[in-house]
């Protein structure tokens, strides 16, 4: 058994009765955000630091808006703000110019609903009659047992067991719960013994290399389109006041469409690996891919960077990971150092050797085949010095089968086939 964690989406039954309460969380929320947003501001312009989560708990938890919430609640408010301002600080490193630090959560004169955590010691859960109790803030609280109950309701093929935490998300029409659970999975042997490696990338979401010689390409133009069409101007308008309701439902959509895609990819890539009895998949770490040799932050430039910033890879090779253990298939990350300089088939590195965005071609041992193919093949190598056994012929290498994701299925297909369709 593989013991893991689950979120589950909950709708919320009883949310004429408990949407004011919660309206009242999310302004808590909002409210203690702008403290801290406040007090690390002053941090940053006395002497260039910011101020870690533990000292914003240290210096706020006497403030009244702390204890709008409970204690658990707040600390992870001020834990997200901690986290929003260290991830601009490192793209401000990178050179990104784009990038500004988190801002006020206001609309007006009105402060929006953010997002309420609630961890264990703020959570009771009645699994018989599917209800949870969530603490109120001291401020807020009528009596000292008062609290606010939920009744929800999962899918039919969910058990929400173990609760670690329940979140209050707004969705722009109205409050859902989203249910951090521990589970227990059963762990399937794995399909075989074989290996696969995979390359991940922008224009080519991902490459994939296998044992008999297959390799597949995974666009990653459905994502481009999304983010194009969702950022129109018509759509990304923001004011002082923060972006306008038709911004944040576009951003919403945008965002629920890209983890669409990214789980879809991840199970499909696991029910491949499972057809070609592979037991274990090398791909590529990119959690330096900011840093150069010497440990400085990389400048890939204006565009280099904002793509950059939106390449969530980190996430996706999550997801993977979790997806693929169910099945018994381990996922190794490797370091990808000079995968894409270095020819697959005889070893020689060279820059040059990429002729095109998506060919490489050797010029010692004359090996033609696709760019990104050639950096999964590399990676693969990582964990096994076993060449592959199918046909690595160049025609084969260069015009590897690609996978489209189609909005209408909600699949992916073969080029082949997506083309066919009417």
């Amino acid at each position: 058994m593989l013991e893991t964690t689950r979120t589950y989406r909950a709708k919320i039954v009883n949310h004429s009765q408990v949407s004011d309460d919660l309206d009242q969380c999310g302004f808590s929320a909002s409210k203690l955000w702008n403290v801290a947003r406040y007090y690390t501001q002053g941090r940053w312009d006395e002497d260039g630091e910011i101020p870690d989560d533990g000292e914003l708990k240290s210096e706020l938890k006497e403030h009244e808006r702390y204890r709008d919430l409970h204690s658990q609640s707040s600390q992870r408010v001020l834990e997200e703000l901690a986290e929003s301002f260290t991830s601009w600080y490192k793209a401000r490193q990178r050179g990104d110019e784009n990038a500004n630090p988190p801002g006020y959560r206001k609309h007006g004169d009105e402060h929006p609903r953010s997002t309420v955590t609630w961890k264990q010691k703020g959570i009771k859960h009645d699994s018989k009659h599917n209800q949870l109790r969530l603490s109120k803030g001291f401020n807020h609280k009528e009596s000292p047992s008062d609290f606010i109950l939920c009744e929800y309701e999962t899918r039919p093929d969910v058990t929400v067991e173990n609760i670690q935490q329940v979140r209050a998300v707004w969705n722009g029409d109205r409050w859902e719960l989203h249910l951090v659970c521990k589970v227990e999975i059963p762990v399937e042997d794995a399909p075989g013994d074989n290996t696969a490696g995979i390359d991940l990338g922008i224009k080519n979401y991902l490459a994939i290399a296998y044992d008999d010689g297959d390799a597949e390409l995974y666009p990653g133009n459905v994502l481009k389109q999304d983010k194009h069409y969702f950022t129109r101007d018509e759509y990304d308008t923001e004011g002082e006041n923060g972006p306008s309701r038709c911004a944040l439902r576009a951003r919403q959509k945008l965002s629920r469409r890209k983890d669409h895609f990214l789980h879809t990819l991840a199970k499909h890539i696991v029910e491949r690996c499972i057809d070609h009895e592979v037991g274990r998949i090398a791909i590529g770490d990119l959690s330096e891919i900011r840093e150069d040799e010497n440990g400085e932050a990389r400048n890939w430039g204006k565009r280099g960077n904002k793509k950059l910033h939106g390449w969530e890879f980190d996430r996706f090779t999550r997801l993977l990971e979790y997806k693929a253990e169910e099945h018994g298939i381990l996922v190794d990350r490797t370091n990808e150092r000079d995968t894409s300089k270095t020819c697959w088939c005889c070893g020689r590195k060279r820059d040059a050797n990429r002729v095109e965005r998506g060919l490489y071609v050797c010029e010692l041992c004359g090996a033609t085949m696709n760019a990104d193919v050639n950096g999964a093949l590399n990676i693969r190598r990582k964990i096994t010095q076993n060449p592959p056994t199918g046909d690595m012929s160049n025609g084969r290498l260069a015009r590897p089968v690609a996978y489209l994701f189609t909005q209408t299925s909600g699949s992916f297909h073969p080029r082949e086939q997506v083309g066919c369709e009417p």
